[in-house]
């Protein structure tokens, strides 16, 4: 399983430790990746995605999880969220028709 966010893309960055010495040695600053259950109010079930907090607080700003992808660019989601946009997308373009 890589160490990416699903819904924004966030993944792990490498930098360097200093010691007081200043000393410097690689390190890798991973994403805080959380394994969270959304409802999708639009297809009525839930849906479960690896995404890091700050995905999760942006959801919560932008009024839940089909919002969220509905807004959202195509190349920074994940296979399984594109999927997820395009059914929410059909699912909505049926309900205003």
């Amino acid at each position: 399983m890589s160490r990416r966010c699903e819904l924004t893309g966030k993944g792990v960055q490498v930098g360097h430790r200093v010691s007081h010495s200043n000393i410097k040695t690689k390190h890798r600053f991973l994403p805080n990746l959380q394994n969270i259950s959304f409802a999708s109010e639009v297809l009525g079930q839930t849906v479960s995605l690896r995404v890091s907090t700050h995905a999760l607080r942006s959801v919560d700003h932008n009024g839940g999880i089909d919002a969220f992808l509905t807004k959202a660019r195509a190349d920074t989601l994940s296979a399984k969220a594109r999927q997820l946009k395009t059914a929410i997308v059909k699912k909505q373009a049926a309900a205003a028709a």
